[in-house]
């Protein structure tokens, strides 16, 4: 069993958690660009400097958002069988995160962030980190299993493979559904970061053939068929 946070990374971690909603929170009110560190630090009731004791940067902070959808993904897979197909362990640990709650803050970024460079960048750099971190645990995956040969070449073309996969979902999602964050809505794009995966699994085989030509622009008519 793994030791249990002490108090004062409990702390930390509730400190570091309200410099995020502080940020998400006024990115949502203000838009990119029109609020400070100061702004920031103000809302989670922090001082300057303890934000900076957390994060570099306004664009830091918001990509943590990020950071913590993709590090819980990454924490599930780790928990997956041992035996199981990397492929089809990854593809349970975004089963595993269902609750629309889970996925909306990461939803909610992408949406806010799409017509901001800065922010874009920032978002990105943190998949990037993402796909450091699913090489390291696909390669602890196998080195636990008994004779088999680590793959450096596998290892990191798998990594930015899921990576790839999970971006692209993103944007099919976005260029449906735009910034609706309804359940329904959420429910889409988790299921296409599940079908992503699922194409990946399958090695890209025939492609699947659109419900119907309006059904990729028409996001209401989607989000009933998909319900």
């Amino acid at each position: 069993m793994p030791d249990l946070p002490s108090r004062r990374e409990l702390n930390k971690a509730a400190t570091r958690q309200a410099i995020t909603d502080a940020s998400l929170t006024l990115l949502r009110g203000k838009g990119p660009g029109n609020f400070t560190v100061e702004d920031i630090a103000e809302a989670a009731g922090i001082s300057r400097r303890t934000f900076f004791n957390y994060f570099s940067s306004i664009e830091a902070a918001l990509a943590s958002v990020t950071h913590g959808f993709l590090d819980s993904a990454l924490q599930q897979f780790r928990q997956r069988p041992a035996d199981e197909p990397i492929l089809e362990s990854a593809r349970a640990a975004l089963m595993q995160l269902a609750d629309p709650m889970t996925v909306s803050p990461l939803a909610e970024l992408f949406t806010l962030t799409q017509q901001n460079a800065l922010l874009s960048r920032s978002e990105l750099e943190a998949w990037d980190h993402c796909t450091e971190q699913i090489i390291s645990a696909a390669r602890e995956r196998f080195a636990g299993t008994p004779g088999a040969a680590i793959d450096e070449l596998y290892l990191h073309a798998l990594a930015g493979s899921v990576i790839s996969c999970g971006k692209a979902a993103m944007d099919v999602w976005f260029a449906r559904c735009g910034a609706d964050l309804s359940p329904a809505s959420l429910a889409i794009l988790r299921q296409l970061l599940i079908d992503a995966m699922g194409h990946l699994g399958s090695g890209f085989g025939n492609p699947p053939v659109p419900a119907t030509a309006s059904s990729a622009t028409d996001a209401p008519t989607l989000l009933k068929e998909r319900l």
